[in-house]
Order: structure tokens, then C-alpha cells, then sequence
């Protein structure tokens, strides 16, 4: 022992200085199996490294993804306690796989393993904590590009299905590694990297290397960022993982990052002040407990570390914080970036294979943690749910109800999205009336508190305005009804207790929605308010039928009343013979979930359906501006609603090419947020010409600043008040408190909708909840009718916003109408598109797109 103390003493002498400069061995050559692996493991020669498979050391070459499955595959062919599986597909059709690894008897009995898993959330059953296998979860590089998570991961599962040590261990301990939380994003980026690699090493950082071609591969397909993805399963990677996660109810879940290049290491415990209250302080404690192993993990390798100064465990979205609302440990793991294979940083050369070793060392780190503490940890998902079941019964509310009158649409997909995380939602079977407000049933659905996931339930209804901390991370609010558009109540009674629900199974799907009336009509008609309508109407009007949109009600011979922004279908004036009418419409109501009715009369009540008061409709020709100087995250979102929702095809229309572009193959462009940093006066003329001629210019955030600065049009934004005139002095320490408290990071508002107002079609209630993440505060218009949406003189709904700013947001302009020639420029403040879940907004965006054209002269600024 002290033999083995002084030669690590002398190691660390000679070597710790270019250890602390955080540099690998100096050159690809160098880097060996043996410098990543301790020599306290010995391993099985009969399982095959990663390089007898890949043909090079691990942290040489970015693994590719097809490469890293190879060897998954080869792992579990060759040893007896690793078994392979496919558990899903990313929306470019790459696997998404994970590897098991345990004792061998334990991978013959995992099925019973599961089952007894699930007891955990049985507060009525005795456990023996002790005799009960530990599930340890590691996820790696959900952000593509953060790649020393995933080509750890090949480390990792050599050693543990090779380590001779550890074998005993297996037999109490489930391992499950997912080695890319994110294969589209990765492969984008590891296809950069690889392809700009030099055989000779260059760390400047202005190289090609280390500055990815925008959008990066941060995001998925759509370029969205899964880390916040987790409790809105919006994607497939999400609900194939979450799917997962509810599968095994891992102990631990181990989330694997980067940050930037000047940085050192973090492990959790977070900022204590920015804990969400529903996460357990014991949760908490344990997650303290294990810093320390990860401390000496980074000790042992003289790596530099830090926590409690970084980050959060709030919003529950991430990878790292939804498990803590399961009654796991999530832990998050930042490693400094090399951003390619090298790269200069404060701390001297950082090389991939540092960052690497790190992440690697981490997982021994966390296999050690819970070696120890198994039963402590078993014990503690245990005590979470019997917690659950306490505060369900103390709490007054037993349930809460939620649903539309006017779109079942919204609702099935909160419904569905609750269901998702092993939470029992039920559909309401006879109306109801809550407090004088009505919950139909095929449209309103229950859930009921009194179940294993009463933390989960809480955080997703909950309206929470105040708050421990002033900063956050990330949202600070999540509100699922009000993103949703819908009524919602807490119910102090069991209702539950009368036959009238359904439990929801795994088949539930969106009702299909029906022709109603003759089928002979002389013209159809739809409503507006169906979260797919605009789908709908851009089929219908592809396929070649006569669109319009009623500005005023219509009251048919049944007396159903299409209101404003209802959609009128018929039949060209044009003969063509291919089309069947009656046959379209069925199948788009049976795949909208709409109710379409036959209208056998052109003699209406309200308007005539030949009145001057209804607007034909030009089918909408989208181009979204996307590259350099464009916030990819919004870009997405606005490709995914319109690609994958409303079945529309758009052109993705690069800066660089708008010069150079025949835009008037467009009726519709779209730029999302973004400082537009390429683009200079030949661009805005261009855009002023074209919009001129009777496009509908839709401008998102930051785009309205660059509209300014090129005079296409004028918005007026509240100024921030001068430093030297608020008079106040601070100490220099309290900078990034005072400033930070002063970002409005993300929450929720109540805005009053004039929705007789096209952008407002659809809307049955004149008062919305709208999402902000901006200090952008936008001047209503002189002229009155140009303000559609506007925030109320008691904005704030859930969320946390700073005193200053909730005083500057009162009565501005959420949405605002100019213009421009014969065209129109609709500004947004704030993104009716956030994250693919705000689906209460949406409406607002595509009124915009589909209903531009239609806003009168006269009413716009």
C-alpha cells in the first residue's frame, strides 16, 4: 500500500501539470485502451475491445453510429451477461438500441426482475430493499454534438461486460445503457467533425473542425433539443425512451453532457435554492452522498471538478430531473467540449480523449455509488410512492378534469401525453359541469390524483407563482392545460366513484370525425376551431376544391352555427372529373377528427354562402428562412408543426439564397427568431418588394428588430430604462443575480384575443394564455384594429417574472399587423410554436399562415 501511494505520488509530480492543463496523451498514437481503464480491473480476454472492432482507439476518430452498434452487437454475442435490443426508431429511421448487462441468471429472469420492479410503486407491500437487483440507467449525448458522452459509452460497456471484478457485483446490479439519446443529431455531427479531421491535430478554434455548419447537430431531425423533451414526449426518440424509463423504473438515471470549452467538469447537487419543491429531500440527500464518489473519481485521474455553482433541478424536462420525479437519482454530468478532436482552451490543450476518460470515469464512479448504497436507494424509490399515496390523501383536490367544448383534438393529445408516464387518465363518459363550466364527454378526460405519479400530476397542473430562487435554468413554468388552450378543474369530489369513465388503454387514438347530413349538398362546411383544421383546408385545397373562409357567421337550415373563420368547400368551377368531393371529405374528417356538414342551400341564415363577406382562399405557399443568423430551435418547431401536423409542404429556403431565390413561387415566408446577422439591405429590399406585391411576411422575435434597422416597417419597443438614471448602487458579486433575475426565461401570461379578427379565427373565448421567454416588449399600434392580441393589465399566469419587467409587459402587444404595399408583415413577440406543445398557439401561427392574405387594408398599422 505504501509502495503503490508513493509511485502515485511521483506520477502525480511528474505529470500534473499537463494533467491540470486538462490534456490527454499529446497525439492520437498515444492514446491507448490503458489510459482510459484503472489498473484495478482485470479483463475478460474473450470479449473484444472497441478497437478489434472499430479498427481504431476510442477518442482517435468520432465513432460513427452504425459503427457503435457493430460493437453493441459484438459485446452481447460474446459475453453471457450482455443481451441487445432495438426499442425504437429516430424520425430518420436510425435504431434506437440499448444494451443490458447483468449476471447471466439475472439476464434469463429480467421479465420477473421488471414485475418486481413495479411493486416499488406499492405502498402496500413489504420489500426486502436488500434481495432486490438495482437498475443503474445511463443515458449519453442527448445534444449530438456533446460527443464525449457517446463515445464514453463504448468504454462503459466494455468494462462492464469485460471487468473480472465486477462480476459478483452483476448479480445485484442491472446495467442499461442507451449510448445515443440522440443518433440524428450525432451522426450530423460526427460526420462534420470526421470529414474536417486532420491526421495532424490542429486545436485552434477557428478551425473548420470546431465550428459546425449551422444547425449544427445539437437537435434531433427537426432540430429540437430532447433534453427538454422528456415530459413532453413530443418526438419518437422522447416517447420511445419514456416508454423505456416506465419499463425498467430505473434506480439511477446518469445523463451525460457538455459545456463550453473553458470549463472543467460538473456533477450534481445543483444550485440547493433552485430545487423543485415536489423533488424529496432525501432524493436530494442522496445525490449528495454521491458526489463524493465522483469526487474521488476525478481525484484519482487529477481532473478538475466543481458542483452546487451550476445549473438546476427544476423544470422536468430534462434527463437529469425526470427522474427525480419518478423516484429515481438523476444526475447530470457536464464535461468541458473539445468540439472535435482538439482544441486550445484556458487550461492548455483539450483533447477528446480527456473529455472522454471523464465521462468514462463516471460511470465506475456511479456503479461504485450504488454497490454500496443498493438498499439505502432501493428503499428510497419505495418511501417515494408511499409518500405519494400520503399527500394524495391530505391533499383536498382528489382530481382534476380537463377538455375542450369546442376541439377534442387538444385535449386527446394532453390526454395521451399524461398517459405516457404511467399515469391513469380516464375519459369522461356522460357530461359534466364543474363550477358552471361544461366538460363534454369524447372531449374532456380525468385524472385522478390518489395513483403512484401524484408528484408528476402536481408539477403538470400546478400554477406556481412564487418561488425560492430568482433564476432559472430553463422554464420556469409548465402548465400543461393552459399550453393546451383548455379548461381544466380540480375536483374536491370522487367522481371517480361513478360509472361514468373509461380507463384509457394503449390503443387510445384521436375520434374520427364524420360527413353529418345529406350527402348530395350543394357545399360542405367545417369549423375553425379543430386543432386540424388548417389541415383539413390545405388537403382540400390541394387536391384542387374552391376554399373559402366565412368572415361572418353562418347559421345552417339544422341550425348549427359555423362561426367566423369557418372553412366552406365545393366543387371548382372548372370540371374535373377526378375528383369526389364527398369521398375526400370523409376521409379527412375520419383523419382530422372533425365534424364536417352538408349545406344543401346557398339561402343561409346570417350571410349568404355567395356573400361578399366570404374570402376565397389561396392555398399557402410556404418558404421558412433557415440558416446562419436564425435560431434553428424555432425553425424547427415552425418545419415540425407544419410538416408533421398539418401535412403541408414547405421550402426550407437558406439565407444565403434569398438574393438569388424566385420568391414569387411564395405567397407565404417566415422568418423565425433570430438576429439575421447575413443578411444586409440588398435582402431587405428584396423582402420589401416581395412582400409589396401581396405576400404575408410573418416575423418572429429578434426578426422584427432586423425588419426595424432595414425601414420595412416600424415596430415600437418599450426601451429599457438607462443604468445612470435607476440610481442604484449594487456590489459587484451581485451582477449575475441582479441581471439573471431580470431575464424572463419562460413563463406563462393572460392576453385578451380579438377573435373576430382573422389571426383570432378559431378562438371561441376572447381571453388565451400565451408563453413568453423575452424581454421584448412591443408598443401597441396607433391603429386599433392592428393589435389582434394584447396582454392584460394582470398578465402574469404561472411562472416567475421579475417586478420590472410584469409592470413593462402590462397592455402590450403580443401580435401586431402592418402594411406593407399590398402585403402584410405579422409580427410576433412571443413563439405560439414553443417546443411542439404549445398547442393552444399554434392556431395563432397558422391563422397567420393561412389568413394573411385576408386581413383587410385598413385594419392593419
Amino acid at each position: 500500500m505504501k509502495k503503490r501511494s508513493i509511485s502515485f505520488l511521483l506520477f502525480f509530480l511528474i505529470t500534473g501539470l499537463s494533467v491540470l492543463a486538462q490534456n490527454s496523451p499529446k497525439g492520437t498514437a498515444d492514446i491507448s485502451l490503458e489510459y482510459y481503464l484503472p489498473d484495478t480491473y482485470t479483463y475478460n480476454e474473450n470479449v473484444p475491445t472497441p478497437k478489434e472492432v472499430l479498427g481504431f482507439e476510442v477518442g482517435e476518430w468520432n465513432v460513427d453510429y452504425e459503427q457503435l452498434i457493430r460493437y453493441f452487437e459484438k459485446l452481447a454475442a460474446s459475453s453471457d451477461r450482455v443481451s441487445f435490443e432495438v426499442f425504437g426508431h429516430s424520425y430518420e429511421k436510425r435504431p434506437q438500441v440499448m444494451l443490458t448487462i447483468t449476471s447471466p441468471d439475472n439476464l434469463k429472469n429480467l421479465d420477473n426482475i421488471k414485475a418486481g420492479r413495479k411493486k416499488l410503486r406499492d405502498p402496500n407491500v413489504n420489500l426486502d430493499y436488500g434481495a432486490m437487483p438495482l437498475v443503474l440507467a445511463a443515458g449519453y449525448s442527448v445534444h449530438g454534438n456533446e460527443a464525449s458522452g457517446i463515445n464514453s459509452s463504448l468504454l462503459a460497456a466494455y468494462h462492464f461486460a469485460a471487468a473480472n471484478e465486477i462480476a459478483d457485483d452483476l448479480n445485484n446490479i442491472v446495467i442499461l445503457i442507451d449510448p445515443a439519446l440522440n443518433p440524428d443529431g450525432y451522426s450530423r455531427y460526427s460526420t462534420w467533425v470526421n470529414s474536417h479531421r486532420s491526421y495532424n491535430l490542429n486545436g485552434d478554434p477557428n478551425n473548420r473542425e470546431l465550428g459546425e455548419a449551422w444547425p449544427g447537430g445539437r437537435g434531433n431531425h427537426y432540430w429540437f433539443d430532447l433534453n427538454r423533451d422528456w415530459l413532453l414526449v413530443q418526438h419518437p426518440e422522447s416517447q420511445n425512451r419514456v416508454a423505456k424509463f416506465q419499463e425498467w423504473l430505473p434506480n439511477i438515471y446518469l445523463d451525460y453532457h457538455e459545456m463550453g470549452s473553458n470549463s472543467t467538469f460538473f456533477f450534481p447537487p445543483g444550485i440547493p435554492s433552485r430545487d423543485h419543491p415536489l423533488i424529496p429531500k432525501r432524493t436530494v440527500a442522496l445525490t449528495e452522498k454521491m458526489a463524493a464518489f465522483h469526487a474521488k473519481a476525478m481525484e484519482e485521474i487529477g481532473s478538475l471538478y466543481y458542483a452546487k455553482e451550476s445549473f438546476d433541478e427544476y423544470y422536468f424536462g430534462y434527463g437529469s430531473t425526470y427522474p427525480d420525479i419518478q423516484g429515481s437519482i438523476g444526475i447530470l454530468f457536464e464535461q468541458a467540449s473539445s468540439r472535435g478532436h482538439l482544441q486550445e482552451s484556458n487550461y492548455g490543450p483539450l483533447t477528446f480523449a480527456f473529455t472522454i476518460r471523464n465521462q468514462f470515469r463516471t460511470s465506475i464512479s456511479s456503479f461504485a455509488f450504488a454497490k454500496e448504497m443498493r438498499s439505502e436507494i432501493n428503499k428510497s424509490m419505495h418511501d417515494f410512492y408511499k409518500e405519494a399515496f400520503q399527500m394524495a390523501s391530505a391533499d383536498t383536490d382528489k382530481a382534476i378534469v380537463f377538455g375542450s367544448m369546442a376541439d377534442g383534438a387538444r385535449s386527446f393529445h394532453l390526454a395521451d401525453m399524461i398517459r405516457q408516464h404511467a399515469v391513469d387518465v380516464f375519459s369522461l363518459n356522460e357530461d359534466i359541469t364543474v363550477n358552471g363550466v361544461p366538460f363534454e364527454k369524447g372531449k374532456s378526460y380525468i385524472v385522478p390524483l390518489n395513483q403512484p405519479q401524484y408528484r408528476l400530476i402536481k408539477s403538470l397542473f400546478e400554477v406556481r407563482n412564487e418561488f425560492q430562487d430568482s433564476l432559472f435554468y430553463d422554464v420556469s413554468a409548465w402548465t400543461m392545460p393552459m399550453s393546451f388552450d383548455l379548461d381544466f378543474m380540480a375536483l374536491s369530489s370522487r367522481i371517480l366513484n361513478l360509472a361514468n369513465v373509461s380507463l384509457l388503454d394503449a390503443d387510445f387514438s384521436l375520434n374520427s370525425g364524420k360527413v353529418l347530413g345529406e350527402k348530395e349538398a350543394y357545399a360542405f362546411g367545417f369549423g375553425w376551431e379543430g386543432y386540424y383544421a388548417p389541415k383539413a383546408a390545405y388537403q382540400l385545397m390541394k387536391k384542387g376544391y374552391l376554399v373559402r373562409v366565412t368572415n361572418e357567421p353562418i347559421v345552417l337550415p339544422d341550425k348549427t352555427d359555423l362561426k367566423r373563420g369557418s372553412i366552406l368547400v365545393s366543387m371548382p368551377r372548372e370540371e374535373k372529373k377526378e375528383l369526389n368531393l364527398l369521398e375526400d371529405l370523409e376521409k379527412i374528417a375520419k383523419e382530422t377528427g372533425l365534424e364536417i356538414h352538408a349545406i344543401n342551400t346557398g339561402y343561409t341564415g346570417g350571410i349568404n354562402l355567395g356573400s361578399p363577406q366570404i374570402d376565397v382562399l389561396k392555398k399557402p405557399e410556404v418558404a421558412l428562412l433557415v440558416g446562419t443568423g436564425v435560431v434553428s430551435l424555432e425553425a424547427g418547431e415552425i418545419w415540425h408543426l407544419l410538416d408533421q401536423r398539418m401535412d403541408m409542404p414547405i421550402t426550407l429556403l437558406p439565407v444565403e439564397k434569398v438574393n438569388s431565390a424566385d420568391l414569387s413561387k411564395y405567397n407565404v415566408i417566415v422568418m423565425p427568431n433570430g438576429p439575421y446577422s447575413t443578411f444586409g439591405k440588398e435582402e431587405g429590399e428584396k423582402i420589401k418588394t416581395w412582400t409589396s406585391a401581396g405576400g404575408t411576411l410573418i416575423a418572429r422575435g429578434n426578426a422584427l428588430t432586423w425588419l426595424n434597422g432595414q425601414e420595412l416597417v416600424k415596430f415600437e419597443f418599450k426601451k429599457d430604462e438607462k443604468e445612470d438614471e435607476k440610481k442604484e448602487v449594487h456590489a459587484y458579486a451581485d451582477f449575475p443575480k441582479n441581471t439573471g433575475a431580470r431575464l424572463t426565461s419562460g413563463t406563462i401570461f393572460h392576453a385578451k384575443l380579438d377573435n373576430s379578427h382573422p389571426i383570432g379565427y378559431g378562438f371561441t373565448k376572447d381571453s388565451i394564455h400565451t408563453f413568453r421567454n423575452s424581454n421584448l416588449f412591443l408598443e401597441t399600434a396607433k391603429n386599433p384594429y392592428s393589435n389582434p392580441l394584447i396582454y392584460t393589465n394582470q398578465p402574469l399566469a404561472s411562472g416567475y417574472v421579475h417586478s420590472e419587467n410584469l409592470e413593462k409587459i402590462k397592455n402590450t402587444a403580443v401580435i401586431q399587423v402592418k402594411k406593407l404595399g399590398s402585403g402584410r408583415v405579422i409580427g410576433l413577440v412571443d413563439n405560439p410554436n414553443f417546443r411542439a406543445v404549445w398547442f393552444g398557439t399554434n392556431k395563432l401561427f397558422l391563422n397567420s399562415v393561412f389568413f394573411g392574405q385576408i386581413i383587410k387594408a385598413g385594419t392593419a398599422d
